[in-house]
């Protein structure tokens, strides 16, 4: 009887463990954002998020995953004249409606030197 019961209590060791061990990895996630500017509002969305899938295929191979998916992710404007503009643009330079999709949030905004300027967000996920 008592031989019976470490077996079981064995088995159900054994089982935790298997059940542990067959279990798939997590996605991991990290946040990218890139501003870009151009001499049109459409230009400077376009290179922002040209570089945010640099960006996302850079992580991929650091971090040796076998994928990543960008997902929307909505981010600060980040303006390259941090001196002249330490808290952002002024609400009047944003310029509406952010560009919305399934793989980048991007706000544009009027530049300073330039004539516009866009943040692209997204999360990139992978394993």
């Amino acid at each position: 009887m008592l031989q019976v019961l470490r077996m079981g209590i064995v088995l159900l060791g054994v089982a935790g463990f298997a059940t542990c061990a067959i279990r798939p990895a997590a996605a991991a996630c990290k946040l990218i954002k890139a501003t870009a500017s151009a001499g049109s509002k459409a230009e400077a969305a376009k290179t922002s998020q040209a570089l945010v899938v640099q960006s996302g295929h850079q992580l991929k191979r650091a971090k040796r995953w076998s994928y990543v998916t960008l997902y929307a992710h909505r981010v600060k404007a980040d303006p390259f004249w941090k001196a002249v503009r330490p808290d952002g643009p002024p609400r009047e330079a944003v310029l509406k409606p952010d560009i919305i999709t399934s793989n980048f949030y991007t706000t544009c905004f009027t530049g300073v030197v330039v004539p516009y300027v866009c943040t692209t967000g997204s999360s990139a996920c992978g394993q």
